[in-house]
């Protein structure tokens, strides 16, 4: 008996809950005549904030990102032409800090690359210092080997897994 009851009981609550669903209408009504209709930005702007992350992404064309040598976190030429474009960039606002994240490929232990990923980061960081940026504004965390930026257990997915990335914040 508990069993055929259950079952209407059941039955019974989905006919209801089927039976409220809402149509979508074919056609929307017209607009009003002679009413302005808002615009409708959904939240998203196309103008970028200067001295945002955005602006910031934007101005370093690719260079708010360098990449080391397997098991090295020098800084060289390249690297150094791209952290100098940040400092500008940081001094042009200084009242934004910025996060420097370190990076490693998937070879060896989490540990290590955590360690790695951090010298990378603080190698960064000294560069960014030695330019004049004031070290209270700079932050270094390591992600090792958990934030890849490339798929993949080639030469060239390790390539782009060895970085230090800056990221702006408030």
């Amino acid at each position: 008996m508990n069993r055929i009851l259950c079952t209407a009981l059941v039955t019974a609550l989905a006919l209801a809950v089927g039976g409220c669903a809402k149509k979508k209408p074919e056609t929307l009504p017209p607009a009003p005549s002679g009413v302005m209709q808002p615009e409708r930005n959904y939240g998203e702007s196309s103008a970028i904030v200067p001295g945002s992350q955005a602006d910031f992404a934007q101005q370093m064309k690719g260079q708010d990102t360098i990449y080391f040598d397997t098991d090295r976190f020098n800084i060289d030429n390249i690297d150094a032409a791209a952290l100098q474009t940040q400092a500008q960039w940081l001094v042009r606002y200084p009242g934004k800090r910025a996060r420097i994240e370190g990076h490693a490929d998937e070879r060896g232990t989490r540990e290590y690359n955590l360690a790695l990923g951090e010298r990378r980061a603080n190698a960064a960081k000294n560069y960014l210092v030695s330019l004049g940026i004031d070290a209270s504004r700079l932050t270094v965390i390591s992600y090792g080997k958990e934030r890849p930026a490339a798929l993949g257990s080639d030469e060239g997915a390790w390539a782009r897994n060895r970085r230090a990335v800056t990221i702006t914040i408030d």
